[in-house]
């Protein structure tokens, strides 16, 4: 089963919600109540509307079909001229037939977004999507709009491609089984070569097929690698929640840590054609991901020797920072010494936004140098895929 099909059997239970606030898309139904309704006609019938229009002025509309409903709100946590929080969204508007319809205000940057519609209250991935992204707990409809500004994430057929994998692994530390999506890079099925890792992990919002259903990091890969920007590498992208514990903190979650060292690394070692050294294995994140890396990549220079931090860093709490020195204080100062690359990339309307300053403190009072990439923008999608295409051509240089 590929990514996709686990994203849309994900999808199946969301959907059968919005089925219920309608008359069922199989129904027969009499030529007048055809033409007063926006359900598809008969078995097989495809419907008559497009759920997402990009509009020639860049802006772009939604659609859904719910008769039944009442009310309907598009959502979005990435897309930035629709409001956040418990009353947030754009409001639909229902025509005769039952068909809901939005245009958002002012045009969207050509990306990749994530997106669903609010219908009654509940939240329903779009019934016409073609492709999705889990978050740690339900599905997210995505699309890819055009434009110039988006080429670098995307599939081109002009390149070689990439294969991405799930690989599910026994973690003796959790006593549990775990996920992780492994890409590969062209040319690694049919050869015998042996490749450099990024361990590369996503947020607290999101799952192991995060980085490459929403981030495009296969996608990014493959055309820096053609571009002969970066180095070939496999990329290990793990499941960055563990199984809940009484009184656990997401960012500094040691179950993680003894995962990551004690199961997953050895696995993918065992299993994939990695080169087993420390010059030869990274690691990054965003957000939570981020945290991830400053605890458990960042003071490990025997494990890694590229370390990638995005929207992350420390100085949320009034010990943050001493309490990460106490722990860490001597394995960072050997992580200066060995380190090969330190990458730290922050948005200037991100909310984590003022951990910069203590955070780059710290790396200076250890003496880690760093590259620091300050960029506008927030702690989104938009930024964090950048932030990659940034990073990945500074690993395994020579």
């Amino acid at each position: 089963m590929n990514i996709r099909h686990l994203a849309l059997a994900g999808a199946s239970a969301s959907v059968m919600a919005l089925s219920a606030l309608a008359v069922p898309a199989f129904a027969q139904q009499t030529p007048s109540a055809a033409s007063e309704t926006c359900l598809p006609q008969g078995n097989f019938a495809l419907p008559a509307y497009t759920s997402v229009e990009q509009l020639a002025d860049g802006r772009v509309t939604f659609r859904l079909c719910a008769p039944a409903a009442q009310v309907v709100k598009l959502i979005s946590n990435d897309i930035a001229q629709i409001p956040l929080g418990p009353n947030g969204g754009l409001p639909m508007e229902r025509d005769a037939t039952g068909l809901w319809q939005v245009t958002t205000p002012e045009p969207i940057p050509a990306d990749n977004y994530r997106y669903n519609f609010q219908v009654n209250g509940a939240k329903v991935p779009d019934p016409l999507a073609t492709t999705f992204s889990r978050e740690r707990a339900g599905v997210n409809s995505t699309v890819d709009l055009a434009g110039p500004e988006g080429d670098f994430q995307r599939w081109h057929a002009d390149v070689p491609h990439g294969t991405v994998t799930q690989v599910t692994y026994w973690s003796e530390p959790l006593g549990a089984m775990r996920e992780a999506n492994v890409y590969t890079p062209p040319g690694y099925m049919n050869g015998r070569e042996s490749y450099p890792v990024l361990y590369l992990v996503h947020g607290a919002g999101d799952s192991s097929d995060s980085w490459t259903q929403v981030g495009h990091a296969q996608n990014i890969l493959d055309n820096l690698i053609a571009a002969g920007r970066a180095q070939p590498m496999i990329v290990v992208m793990p499941f960055g929640h563990t199984p809940d514990c009484p009184g656990s903190n997401i960012l500094a979650n040691t179950d993680f840590g003894e995962d990551l060292h004690g199961a997953l690394i050895p696995h993918i070692d065992a299993t994939f054609r990695t080169l087993d050294d420390s010059d030869s294995r990274a690691m990054a994140g965003l957000s939570m991901g981020g945290s991830h890396t400053i605890r458990f990549g960042l003071p490990r220079p025997d494990r890694f020797s590229h370390i990638g931090i995005f929207s992350m860093g420390l100085g949320m709490g009034p010990d943050d920072v001493a309490n990460y020195s106490a722990a860490d204080g001597d394995m960072l100062r050997r992580s200066a010494a060995e380190l090969d690359l330190v990458y730290y990339a922050m948005g200037t309307d991100d909310f984590l936004y003022g951990t910069v300053a203590p955070t780059r403190a710290m790396l200076d009072e250890y003496g880690v140098d760093h590259v620091y990439n300050e960029t506008g923008g927030g702690h989104t999608w938009i930024n964090w895929r950048r932030y990659l295409a940034d990073f990945l051509p500074l690993l395994f240089t020579d």
